[in-house]
């Protein structure tokens, strides 16, 4: 055992880094926004019966959404300790391509992706700053973490 590792060993982990703070402000973020999405909206219907509501007037969401939400959220908190540069690379990743995938179904202000997820101008908006900060997170993180 090198001075460092035993140093760590006795001082215990550092401060959170980047990655680890994202990765857990998003988590519970995301995980708020699926459980508090279910009293707004908890259907299932796709295609032309597609149902939506506003969570706060901002977000649309559905069942589809909530439980997206809640899973991806869920999982940042759970991996968010352990491989906190990975977490935030995967949701950040996640988000981006789903934000990127929402700029092209909008017409006219609102979408949906495979006609179960309704989408509109604002989700995408959160998407991709989800999306950005999180891969920002994980390219900043100088922690000792090996990506992947």
């Amino acid at each position: 055992m090198d001075d460092e590792e035993h140093n760590r060993r006795l001082t215990g982990p550092g401060p959170p880094g980047p990655a680890r703070l994202y990765a857990l402000a998003a988590g519970g973020l995301l995980a708020l926004l699926g459980v508090l999405g279910f009293f707004y909206d908890a259907g299932f219907e796709t295609g032309a019966n597609l149902a939506d509501d506003d969570l706060a007037g901002v977000l649309l969401v559905n069942g589809w959404r909530n439980v997206i939400y809640l899973a991806t959220g869920l999982c940042a908190l759970g991996f968010a300790s352990r491989l906190p540069r990975v977490t935030a690379m995967a949701l950040g990743a996640f988000y981006a391509t789903f934000g990127i995938w929402g700029l092209e179904v909008i017409n006219g202000g609102i979408g949906s992706i495979l006609d179960a997820v309704p989408l509109g101008n604002h989700d995408n908006v959160f998407h991709l700053a989800l999306g950005a900060l999180g891969l920002a997170a994980a390219l900043i993180d100088n922690s000792d973490e090996i990506l992947g």
